[in-house]
């Protein structure tokens, strides 16, 4: 139990379900806000650099609206997870993969856009900085959230 409260203290300290993205945990874990890391590491000229925003300003509103669900997802499972059943599992698995692929949807949506603004090797490294900083936020989250039965094991 104890684990899952720190949990949702560090979501909830992070600002993450009342922001509903990942700009905060970004912002924490590098010192600089991902919009700002994303410039610098693309360092595109205009007018790439005005094509190339309104490509991101869009992805970000898709991947914000993601982001909200995935947070439903965590939040019902942290409501659900002492009393969790068969059916429960189920609804929670499938709503996280489904979760998953649209945001890889959503990836392959946007290189297509990106790489028509501002080329196909700075599209490919605007996606691959973005998927690691979705592999890191979800490595950071992963590590707070109890697996399933694993607070019954540490009962006394």
């Amino acid at each position: 139990m104890k684990k899952l409260f720190l949990f949702l203290a560090i979501i909830a300290s992070t600002g993450l379900f009342a922001q509903s993205d990942d700009l905060t945990l970004v912002q924490n874990l590098y010192g600089k806000s991902k919009g700002d890391i994303i410039k610098d590491y693309l360092n595109l000229a205009e007018p790439q650099a005005t094509a190339f925003q309104a490509v991101y300003d869009n992805y970000e509103a898709e991947r914000k609206a993601l982001g909200q669900k995935k947070l439903e997802i965590i939040n019902d499972y942290a409501t659900n997870y002492n009393n969790i059943t068969d059916v429960k599992a189920d609804e929670l698995a499938k709503n996280n993969l489904k979760n998953n692929v649209d945001f890889e949807k959503l990836l392959s949506k946007t290189y297509g856009k990106a790489k028509k603004a501002v080329g196909p090797i700075n599209a490919a490294k605007f996606i691959q900085l973005e998927q690691y900083f979705q592999i890191t936020i979800r490595s950071v989250v992963q590590d707070e959230i109890p697996f399933i039965g694993e607070l019954d094991k540490t009962k006394k």
